[in-house]
């Protein structure tokens, strides 16, 4: 021992020590011996898979709000049935009958002048003979009759709008929009063109449609109508080459972006050191995408009713949320099944919360076995294929989502509780009937298991 130690541990010169304070030193010197002849603990390395599998769940999360877009784009082209029952509820929303109505309207009387034609007729009486004073009053009738033909035009216009000819008509032009909707986005189609900065719709069909019925309702005058091609602005020209060119991008790689992220996402929690924790945070990732995109659309949609005109906004408004109406199941889906995820890995996972949730249940389960009879050889077969089972049940649950053609979050919370019933019928027919196991006393810290438990102290002025 060097000086330097000898001072370390021996009293200083004086008084003498106490019982105490004798102790207190004795204490010092066993601390300092044993941090003597400890080894020295090893460095703690960096560890890069546990990196690796952080930054492949991060980009997985990231990029499952792109790959749900780019699947619902790719849906709504090439799928014709899904593309009309997206756009087939657009002609019954009362915000587009009323701009379709008024429209339609509109171009009417920009060929037919009722007040003129009036006007015209009180003339020829006059000419004819009739006394000047009945002209008159005939001439200062001609404005009421002009606005009586115009709320009767309106109303019958209104009335087809709303009729099932106008949806049967409206659905044909539908399906063939659909069928142009590659050369819209590519700048090719016919029916939906740009004009200046705006992108406008051609409704020359519709005004067909309603000179047949005008007609047939006893207005002729409509015949004055000639071939017409009034149009309906729907957005900013910059709006559709946006579109454009994220259509071209994400049709590109529909097929096989949201493998990717599958697999970002598995081996990330593969690589993880704790894997149930990475499952609850890939499912919170996801989740929390999914409400990054809900954000997003709610910019985009407002965005999209301050390009158009404010006689259009409410029109405009009603188109968007019809539009996006399968973008925005998909991604309350999405966000559902993240969170579903991530309860599943915290009660599988190793916490102290979760442990006591799942003894709990095992605890019940033990309860309810206690006492019955024996499940036969279903029992001894469940039992003798227990993870089997277990691992099967969660693949059956994950093949039905799979194979789903439009799962909702309602759909996906009834298939996580029926996989919570059968894997808790399985841990039932498992148990071997009988009492419940008691549960092991706490064994004091250091205390060896099964020993004897020492004898308790005794005073000393008992003892002898």
């Amino acid at each position: 021992m060097t000086q330097l130690e000898s001072a370390a541990v021996e009293p200083p010169a004086g008084a003498p020590l106490t019982v105490d304070e004798r102790e207190e030193l004795l204490r010092l010197r066993r601390e300092l011996e044993s941090v003597r002849t400890s080894p020295p603990r090893p460095r703690r390395t960096f560890r890069w898979r546990s990196l690796l599998a952080t930054v492949l769940i991060v980009l997985g999360c990231v990029l499952a709000p792109v790959a749900g877009v780019s699947v619902w784009v790719n849906n709504q082209v090439s799928d014709t049935d899904r593309f009309v029952r997206t756009m087939t509820p657009l002609v019954d929303d009362p915000n587009v009958q009323a701009r379709l109505t008024e429209r339609l309207t509109t171009t009417v009387f920009e060929y037919v002048d009722v007040q003129a034609i009036a006007d015209d007729a009180v003339d020829a009486l006059a000419a004819q003979g009739l006394p000047a004073q009945v002209t008159d009053r005939l001439s200062t009738l001609t404005p009421t009759l002009a606005s009586a033909v115009t709320g009767f035009v309106r109303d019958r216009i209104a009335e087809l709008v709303g009729s099932q000819a106008f949806a049967t008509a409206w659905n044909q032009a539908i399906e063939v929009a659909h069928r142009q909707a590659v050369s819209v986005l590519s700048g090719d189609s016919e029916s939906i063109v740009i004009r200046g900065d705006m992108v406008v719709l051609d409704l020359a069909p519709f005004v067909v449609l309603a000179k047949e019925r005008l007609s047939d309702a006893g207005l002729t005058a409509v015949s004055l109508v000639p071939d017409v091609h009034p149009t309906v602005e729907l957005a900013q020209a910059d709006t559709l080459v946006t579109a454009q060119s994220a259509y071209s991008t994400l049709n590109t790689i529909a097929d096989v972006l949201p493998w990717i992220v599958l697999l970002l996402l598995a081996v990330g929690i593969y690589l993880a050191r704790n894997r149930f924790r990475a499952l609850v945070g890939s499912g919170l990732g996801i989740a929390l995408s999914m409400v990054v995109l809900g954000a997003g659309l709610l910019v985009a949609r407002s965005l999209f009713i301050d390009a158009v005109p404010a006689g259009g906004a409410p029109a405009a408004a009603s188109g968007f949320d019809i539009v996006v109406a399968y973008l925005r199941l998909g991604l309350r889906a999405l966000l559902v099944l993240g969170l579903v995820l991530a309860l599943a890995g915290f009660l599988a996972g190793r916490s102290e919360s979760a442990v006591r949730i799942r003894r709990s249940v095992a605890g019940r389960l033990h309860g309810i076995r206690a006492g019955k009879a024996g499940t036969g050889p279903v029992g001894t077969f469940v039992r003798g294929h227990l993870r089997g089972l277990r691992i099967g049940a969660v693949a059956l649950a994950v093949l039905v989502f799979v194979f789903m053609e439009q799962p909702t979050g309602v759909t996906i919370l009834v298939i996580a509780a029926l996989l919570l019933v059968a894997l808790a019928v399985i841990e039932f027919l498992g148990r071997p009937p009988g009492p419940p196991p008691d549960e092991p006393a706490a064994v004091p810290e250091g205390a060896v298991p099964g020993a004897a438990a020492p004898e308790p102290a005794v005073p000393e002025a008992r003892r002898g």
